[in-house]
């Protein structure tokens, strides 16, 4: 009867079915910022700038004047931008203006017409089912 909630409260209650996650907003790190570091997250990240340190969020679009000098991983990953080190996500993705100097371990990669790529693909390698050993037989004893 005398709830402290507010009307957008309850709007937001209603339209959200119970256990969802709310989406996030995407982060943009514009072309005219550098970060000297690691940046890690949990949701999107948008680069158009510099980033020198390793990259970890769930996805990650690097636009064409993107750059990262660093390790990337993520679920998922776009590049249009430069990335000299390593990337390892489920999904990849080179755009033709894509330039990426390190190795690549993924499930999923695409490289489209005129992206640069220079160093490994790597399939994740999914762990072998393991198998049950029989029991041994028990050694009787005279």
């Amino acid at each position: 009867m005398f709830s402290k909630a507010t009307k957008a409260d309850k709007a937001q209650e209603l339209s959200a079915p119970a256990g969802a996650k709310t989406p996030k907003a995407a982060s943009l790190i514009g072309q005219d910022l550098v970060i000297e570091g690691s940046v890690s997250g949990e949701g999107e990240l948008h680069l158009d700038g510099v980033v020198r340190g390793d990259l970890r969020v769930e996805r990650l679009t690097l636009g064409e004047t993107g750059h990262v000098e660093g390790s990337i991983q993520a679920e998922s990953v776009d590049i249009r931008g430069r990335v000299i080190g390593s990337i390892t996500a489920k999904q990849v993705r080179l755009h033709g203006a894509a330039h990426v100097d390190g190795d690549i371990t993924h499930e999923q990669l695409s490289v489209e017409t005129g992206a640069f790529f220079q160093g490994r693909s790597l399939k994740f390698q999914r762990p072998a089912p393991v198998a049950l050993a029989a029991p041994e037989p028990e050694a009787q004893s005279a």
